[in-house]
């Protein structure tokens, strides 16, 4: 028997948490599948949690809701459970809904009645935006530190290979000369792309709802300014009902934001799967660094980039499933926004994790030198030979045809230099000006203020 559907299941009495319960103990079959994943997503969200009951409590103070004697001890121990948060010591207990009711059973405990009083003003609903903007905040600055680190390890393939050339393809027939410059610094400039969209979504979860309360704010006079100051928050979400709209929205827009690095590191890694093949043979990696076959002994297979290509892919699904969950939804709370972590949450630990292999694969790269040297790529060049006759004073179209009749007579005759001088070709790659756009939006996050700001709360 499926026990989970059994409603019929009868109702255990132990001792729970939940900030909502009065007297009536839940079904349990209901509370299981109400609950679903969330005791394991919360666990992502404990330390910000406490951070924002360090805030809302400081505040509650001054609006006299707490004493002063109350607040120091309150402090106190959300120090100390925030502290055992970062040393692993802190669980969520079976019969604890969530991360909120966990921090405030711990409390009760250890303080008595005094640990009941951190609710006031605050709902759960504002309470999980916050955590999830909070947490949101600290894994795009993960994010955000990593793309940097690939990043600039691609300009500097880009620098360190300018003079290699590489075929450039259209239609995965050979086109025009490129080269591995030009390949990796195209890349870079895509990240730094990628990054402006990382920043507007910034923008949007930085963004202070604690204080909204359910949804529709609160008779007590909380300072939601205070609030927003003392977490760092660049300022707040003013309506407290569109403040409730956020959740599921913020999510969206950091999941796109997400879906466009991955997309980029998944282009990358199908291009590395494809120059690695032997049919290309363009790069290669330490043996190390590639696995074999089970029968075939001379493989070395380009895993670590498939699972790549592969697990960005799956994050590039994520916005339209997050699109789906809310599409329909009228505005206020609804509990469907609960299952929208259960992908999203983990999804920055995927994309990191392709970051950082990403970045340590790629610092070990082998690049073929000379690759045009090859007579099959002689045709690369009949732009050349098209572009120097125009120069010379011929026509371009009768340029295109001479060229086109000597390449089917097999006269064509490769040249023995190109010389591509304008900006972003072969000649010119522009990487001091790619660079200098990417470090101008990577300046604009402000890491710092938020850093700053959490040193004050646990100090």
């Amino acid at each position: 028997m499926n026990w989970l559907f059994d409603f019929n299941y009868p109702i255990l009495k132990y001792v729970s948490m939940k900030l909502w319960q009065k007297s009536t103990e839940v079904n349990k079959s209901i509370e299981k599948f109400t609950v679903g994943k969330d005791r394991e997503m919360d666990m992502l969200l404990a330390e910000f949690d406490v951070l924002g009951s360090l805030a809302h409590t400081q505040m509650l103070e001054s609006i006299g809701l707490l004493e002063t004697s109350e607040l120091n001890i309150l402090h106190k121990e959300l120090k100390n459970i925030y502290k055992e948060i970062q040393k692993g010591q802190f669980t969520i207990e079976d019969g604890v809904e969530d991360v909120h009711s966990q921090v405030e059973l711990i409390l009760t405990r250890r303080l008595g009645d005094v640990g009941k009083k951190i609710h006031s003003g605050r709902s759960r609903n504002d309470q999980v935006l916050l955590d999830l903007k909070l947490y949101i905040r600290d894994q795009i600055r993960v994010t955000v530190e990593n793309v940097k680190t690939l990043f600039e390890l691609l300009i500097s393939l880009s620098e360190k290979h300018k003079n290699d050339l590489l075929p450039g393809y259209t239609h995965l027939q050979i086109a025009m000369p490129s080269s591995f410059g030009l390949w990796f610094g195209a890349y870079a400039e895509s990240l730094a792309d990628d990054l402006n969209m990382m920043l507007a979504a910034y923008k949007i979860a930085n963004k202070n709802p604690l204080g909204s309360a359910a949804g529709y704010g609160s008779s007590f006079p909380l300072n939601r300014q205070m609030t927003t100051d003392l977490l760092g928050f660049e300022s707040l979400n003013y309506n407290v009902v569109y403040a409730q709209m956020g959740r599921g929205k913020t999510e969206k827009n950091v999941a796109a934001a997400m879906s466009s690095i991955a997309s980029t590191l998944g282009r990358l890694a199908m291009d590395v799967c494809l120059y690695m093949n032997q049919n290309f043979g363009f790069i290669t990696f330490p043996d190390e660094l590639t696995t074999g076959s089970s029968i075939m002994p001379h493989k070395k297979n380009p895993d670590v980039f498939e699972l790549i290509r592969a697990r960005c892919n799956r994050i590039q699904s994520l916005p339209n499933e997050i699109s789906l969950v809310t599409a329909n939804l009228p505005s206020g709370y609804h509990r469907d926004l609960q299952i929208i972590k259960e992908n999203f949450l983990p999804a920055f630990e995927d994309l990191n994790n392709c970051l950082q292999i990403a970045a340590y694969m790629l610092g070990q790269i082998k690049v073929k030198s000379n690759l045009l040297k090859d007579d099959k790529y002689k045709y690369l060049f009949s732009v050349e030979v098209v572009n120097q006759m125009v120069l010379d004073g011929t026509p371009f179209r009768d340029a295109y045809k001479q060229v086109g009749a000597l390449i089917e007579e097999n006269k064509f005759k490769a040249p023995e230099t190109i010389n591509h001088t304008h900006e972003g070709s072969i000649g010119n790659l522009m990487n001091e000006e790619i660079t200098a756009s990417f470090d101008n939006i990577f300046d604009q996050f402000h890491f710092e203020l938020v850093e700053q700001a959490y040193e004050k709360l646990v100090k």
